[in-house]
Parts: C-alpha cells; sequence; structure tokens
C-alpha cells in the first residue's frame, strides 16, 4: 500500500470513529438530567481529545502524502536528468570522426596495400681494393664482395632502393580462409645513377593462402624471418643467416597452442662452381624438389624454432659429357628472446649446420657443390654459419642493437690446395646502431660496421662502414 492510499484510509477510519462519537453522544443527552455537572463536563473533555486527536493524525497524514509527492517528482527530475546526460554522450561519440576503413572491397574480396619508403646514405671504406658501382656490395653488406689484395678506397653511396610495397587480399569462402600477398621492391643493379637514378620493380613474394596450404614465392620454410634483428643494413649480418625466398609449396598445421609444424616442397637449384674457379653457376638441372620441415614453438620466455632440409644436389654439363648428383641436408635453430616484461629488449640468434647448403646461407657465400672434372664427381661443400643479435629498448621510441655474424666454409681437401685457392673460406662481422623514432611509424637509424672475407689461399679483405637510414611505414 502506498502512502496515498494509506491516507484515504486513515479518513475513512476518522469519519467511523466520528460517527460512533456523534452516537455516543445521543445517550449523554437523554441522561443529561440525571447527570452530573462533573460527569457531563469529563465527557466532553474526552471528545475535545478524541476531536484534537483526530486533527493531529489527519496533519499528519497530510504531511505524509505531501513528503511522497515531493519525492516522486525529485525521482522523476533525477531520472529525466539521468537521460538527458546519456543522450548527450551518445550525441558526442556519434559526432566523432569515424577512423577510416582499413582498405577497401571489391564483391567478396577485400584488398590491403602497406610497405615503407626507405632511403640509406653510407659511406664505405674498403681496405683492400675497390668495388664495381654496379655491385650489390654497394647497396647493402655482402661479405664476398669484398675486394681482396689491392689498394684501399672509400665510396659514398645513398639510395632508396628498397622502398617497399605490399598488397593483401581476403576473399569471403565461407568458413575458409583465402588470402594472397604480393610484395615488391626496387632493390636490383639495372640502372644508373647519372640522371634519373632509375631502378626496376622486382618481385620479393607472390602467395596464395588457403586455410593451411601455401602456395607460391615466400621466405623459405628452412628461414626463421623473426629472427633478424633491426639494422640499418638491408639484412645485417648477412654470413650468419639463412637468407632466401623461392616458389614453394607448404602445409602449416598446429599441433598445439604452443607448437606449430611446417612442411615444404620447395623450387631446388644447384649453386656449384668448377674447381679451379669459384664463379657460382647456376644449372637448372635438378630432378627433386627441396624438403624442408620445421618446428616452431611460443612460450612465454619467447619463440623458438627448429628446421631441417634434405636435398638433391645436381648437375649435368653437355658439352663434357658431365653429369652428377648427391644429397645435400642441412639444420637450423633460430629464436627470439625476451629479457624484459616490456619486451623492448631481447637477445636475437640463429645457427646452421649442414652440407650442401651453400645457396641457403649468406645470400650464397659458398657453392653448394663443386665440380671434379678430373674425377667426374660432383663434390660436397660444408657449412657452419651464425649470428647473434642483443638488442637494447632505451626507451619506446630510443633502441640499440649490437650483433655479429660469422660462417665457415670446409671443403674437405678433396679438391686440392691449389684447385680451391679463391674459393670463401670464411667471413665474419660487428656492427652496433641507434635507432630513434620520433613518430609512430618514422624510424631514423645510424650503424657502424665492420667485416672481413678469407678465401682458401689465406688472402683477407676488411670493410669498414656508416650507415644512414631513414623510414616511413604506412
Amino acid at each position: 500500500m502506498n502512502r496515498h492510499e494509506k491516507g484515504l484510509s486513515n479518513i475513512r477510519r476518522w469519519m467511523l470513529s466520528g460517527t460512533a462519537i456523534v452516537m455516543a453522544m445521543a445517550p449523554i443527552a437523554a441522561d443529561a438530567k440525571d447527570s452530573s455537572q462533573a460527569e457531563l463536563e469529563a465527557r466532553l473533555k474526552m471528545l475535545e481529545q478524541a476531536v484534537n486527536d483526530l486533527k493531529a493524525e489527519l496533519a499528519q497524514a497530510r504531511a505524509e502524502q505531501a513528503t511522497a509527492q515531493e519525492q516522486t517528482q525529485q525521482q522523476v527530475a533525477t531520472q529525466t536528468q539521468q537521460a538527458q546526460a546519456i543522450e548527450t554522450r551518445v550525441a558526442a561519440v556519434e559526432a566523432r570522426p569515424q577512423a577510416p576503413a582499413e582498405g577497401f572491397r571489391t564483391g567478396k574480396t577485400t584488398f590491403k596495400m602497406g610497405g615503407y619508403i626507405r632511403t640509406v646514405a653510407m659511406f664505405s671504406r674498403w681496405d683492400d681494393g675497390e668495388v664495381a658501382g654496379t655491385s650489390l656490395g654497394r647497396d647493402f653488406y655482402l661479405p664476398q664482395t669484398i675486394p681482396l689484395g689491392g689498394k684501399g678506397s672509400t665510396n659514398a653511396d645513398f639510395h632508396a632502393k628498397q622502398t617497399r610495397f605490399w598488397f593483401d587480399m581476403n576473399t569471403d569462402v565461407g568458413g575458409h580462409v583465402l588470402k594472397g600477398h604480393i610484395e615488391t621492391d626496387f632493390q636490383t643493379t639495372s640502372g644508373n645513377e647519372r640522371v634519373v637514378s632509375g631502378y626496376d620493380l622486382r618481385l620479393r613474394r607472390a602467395f596464395v593462402q588457403y586455410d593451411n596450404l601455401t602456395v607460391g614465392q615466400d621466405w623459405s620454410t628452412f628461414q626463421n624471418v623473426a629472427a633478424l634483428p633491426e639494422s640499418t643494413d638491408f639484412i645485417g649480418p648477412s654470413e650468419g643467416t639463412v637468407f632466401i625466398r623461392q616458389a614453394l609449396i607448404r602445409y602449416t598445421q598446429p599441433l598445439s597452442k604452443q607448437l606449430t609444424l611446417q612442411v615444404s616442397a620447395e623450387n631446388p637449384e644447384t649453386a656449384s662452381a668448377v674447381a679451379g674457379a669459384p664463379a657460382l653457376i647456376e644449372n637448372d638441372d635438378d630432378h627433386l624438389p627441396d624438403f624442408v620441415a620445421r618446428l616452431d614453438y611460443k612460450a612465454p620466455f619467447g619463440a623458438l624454432s627448429l628446421a631441417g632440409m634434405g636435398r638433391q644436389l645436381r648437375v649435368k654439363d653437355n658439352g663434357t659429357g658431365f653429369e652428377d648428383s648427391r644429397t645435400g641436408w642441412g639444420v637450423s635453430a633460430a629464436g627470439v628472446i625476451p629479457l624484459t616484461a616490456s619486451k623492448l629488449t631481447d637477445f636475437r640468434f640463429m645457427a646452421t649446420y649442414g652440407k650442401g647448403i651453400g645457396r641457403y646461407l649468406g645470400v650464397n657465400f659458398s657453392p653448394d657443390a663443386v665440380v671434379d672434372p678430373a674425377t667426374g664427381t660432383l663434390r660436397g661443400v660444408s657449412n657452419f654459419a651464425a649470428m647473434a643479435a642483443l638488442k637494447l629498448g632505451w626507451t619506446k621510441s630510443l633502441r640499440s642493437t649490437v650483433m655479429g655474424g660469422y660462417q665457415h666454409v670446409d671443403y674437405s681437401g678433396a679438391l686440392g690446395d691449389a684447385l680451391i685457392a679463391g674459393y670463401n673460406k670464411q667471413a665474419w662481422s660487428m656492427a652496433g646502431n641507434l635507432f630513434w623514432s620520433p613518430a609512430k611509424g618514422f624510424d631514423l637509424g645510424v650503424e657502424y660496421r665492420h667485416g672481413e672475407r678469407e678465401v682458401m689461399s689465406g688472402a683477407k679483405g676488411q670493410l669498414d662502414r656508416f650507415d644512414f637510414a631513414a623510414k616511413y611505414s604506412f
């Protein structure tokens, strides 16, 4: 029962009480003559008291009713103000500029574009010779291009060849994933610096992904790209890394929340050299693809990978009648281990060993195998390569990386020292940099690198280089 109904009930009770009082007065009038004056006065006082009580209760009921009405009005006013405030906030949110949609849609396919604009300025000191202006060693650190046994030289090179664009495509196909990726840059030697510094667009990656299946050109499954350190150089410690992109067919299968298996069949190519001539030759005589398997493990302490490869090396020379094949294999372990909770500081590494995997390491620092015409056989070549990098995050926008790389090549001495005197034996480098990001997507970096190359004869060459790089990612 609310306050209003309670008040009406009280009023009805008072009216019944009043009726009872009037009825009680009848006998008083009838017996007035026989009653004493004192008794009459007592009854009158009782009557007055009853009337006063009724008046007090009536006044209290009216006061309570007024209070209830006032509280109801206040509640209504408060609810109205709250509703108005909510409407004001909603209107303010709706008035804010909306974030632009990513990419654009055609039919059932969404297209997105990204990449970066990158300019590099390099100042190089070659201690033992000169490097041709058309050499890739003038664009980034490539240890096999370090000259030997000549007069020292110095070069300054500026270019924006590493500017990159990529396009992603995503198509709705029911409950399946259908994606495509195309990536290009301008890192070629087909150009000149005389007038317009024009360079050709080249293909980096182009593949399609359907659920767990990937088909096209991508980074080799043998390479863990995530382990590469940040560098002003195109690669960084080149001699110590697996670095290769090629056409492949890859299947990815998650084994658990932490473990993923990838298996692939990849484009074969035996990069050989002939005894006595270290120049690399593309034979294109292969019969079987290169087979690769890799396990990726992600845990709270970091991300690790272990890859293995088996391949057939095959060379056929119709001119000389030479034809031979042999088996190549390799294993590679890599990882990224954060050293702080913020993950601004981490340790990265990669270590690889194998036989007949020369083209997978250091941008083909050594041949996969060596043709020995004297015996009519294809000689295997062993490689060990490793790199490590420590990234130090000073602040969210300021960071440094110290890195080093090493590779050693073993020709097993089967060819004789004279025949392999000019072949690459080993290379190593050390570098340190400082990067600053004054705005999101904009990076400025400086780096110093020292690198050395040694061939089987014992001759050595050295490089010292300062880099400056600016990159705008979009």
